[in-house]
């Protein structure tokens, strides 16, 4: 649930997405997108057996007011001497009143609006939002090898050690590149004349992250041009979090991870939950806010407590609207 501070909090910070967007007209409603790791289906972050994992997620997506989530380990703890995981986003949806997909690989699509159809390969679906069609996917990539423990010298899964960049971007093409290939495969594959939202843990930062500039301030031990978000940026997807704060000292948007301290030893902290989207043929996606949800106003800009992920979430508000309007609306801010 909401402490009465946090929730005046989450109903300010809603308010500010929604006067601040500008003036909308009938044909461009808005759309609220959120990436969402539940930590093993929120029976990690809660109290085992009372259901507070699975309220508290439901309790979060409300406070952000979203329309389509991506998830990412919805599958829960198996019970005592079972080997079967609960989908827990079942019982999400359900107290939530949203359609529900699960996914291979511990994932799942929730959506306020009615879900058309399922991609061919399994990673997404076409759903009836009231503005027209919209597409959704979501992706978990590998969590291991980590190449970015394996560039400051923290051991995990037996990781090597890497001294340069390029053999990182090499790693975590070996660790990660084929689940890419596969979704934006699938995403092709659909046919659909939508405009595609893609959420995901990606276990990787963003290609817009590890810059020069990053170095220079700290924030990045060595310029890395991350190539899983790059390929996604390769079939025309833009990364929704740095199209709004381009700037990765300024706005650095860690979501990797609300368990430790920024300057923990152990554990380094950067923005591996994303949301990404991509235009139709004929409508664009106009992204107007993107909030970072979490545990701590110093962390995020929407607090919800408890908070029960080891991620801190993601949720992009966006206007879809024709691409003529956006391209006139592009020019007159040039």
């Amino acid at each position: 649930m909401l402490t009465r501070p946090t929730l005046l909090f989450a109903l300010v910070a809603g308010f500010l997405v929604t006067s601040c967007a500008g003036p909308r007209g009938a044909d461009t409603p808005a759309v609220r997108v959120l990436s969402f790791n539940l930590w093993h289906g929120g029976d990690a972050g809660g109290v085992d057996g009372d259901g507070r994992g699975v309220a508290a997620i439901a309790a979060a997506i409300r406070a952000c007011g979203a329309d389509l989530v991506g998830v990412q380990e919805a599958a829960g703890r198996a019970p005592a001497g079972g080997d079967e995981r609960p989908d827990r986003t079942v019982e999400v949806a359900e107290l939530l009143g949203f359609e529900h997909i699960g996914l291979a690989g511990r994932r799942a699509l929730l959506s306020r609006w009615p879900i058309l159809a399922r991609s061919p390969g399994g990673h997404g679906v076409l759903v009836d939002a009231p503005g027209g069609a919209l597409a959704l996917f979501t992706c978990h990539l590998a969590h291991a090898p980590y190449q970015p423990y394996q560039l400051v010298g923290i051991e995990y899964h037996g990781g090597a050690f890497l001294d340069t960049a390029a053999e990182a971007v090499a790693a975590a093409r070996e660790a990660r590149g084929d689940q890419v290939a596969a979704i934006v495969a699938d995403i092709d594959a659909s046919g659909w004349d939508a405009p595609v939202f893609v959420t995901g843990d990606f276990n990787e930062p963003s290609h817009l992250d590890w810059t020069a500039a990053a170095v220079a301030a700290g924030r990045a031990p060595v310029a890395v041009d991350w190539p899983s978000s790059g390929a996604f940026a390769a079939a025309g997807f833009r990364d929704l979090f740095r199209a709004v704060h381009p700037d990765p000292v300024a706005r650095p948007g860690h979501t990797w991870t609300p368990l430790t301290a920024p300057d923990d030893p152990t554990d380094r902290h950067d923005r591996i939950d994303l949301v990404l989207a991509r235009d139709s043929a004929g409508r664009a996606v106009v992204v107007e806010r993107v909030l970072v949800v979490g545990e701590s106003p110093a962390f995020a800009d929407l607090v919800v407590e408890p908070w029960p992920s080891d991620h801190r979430a993601v949720l992009a508000e966006c206007r879809v609207e024709s691409r003529a309007i956006a391209n006139a609306r592009r020019s007159d801010h040039r």
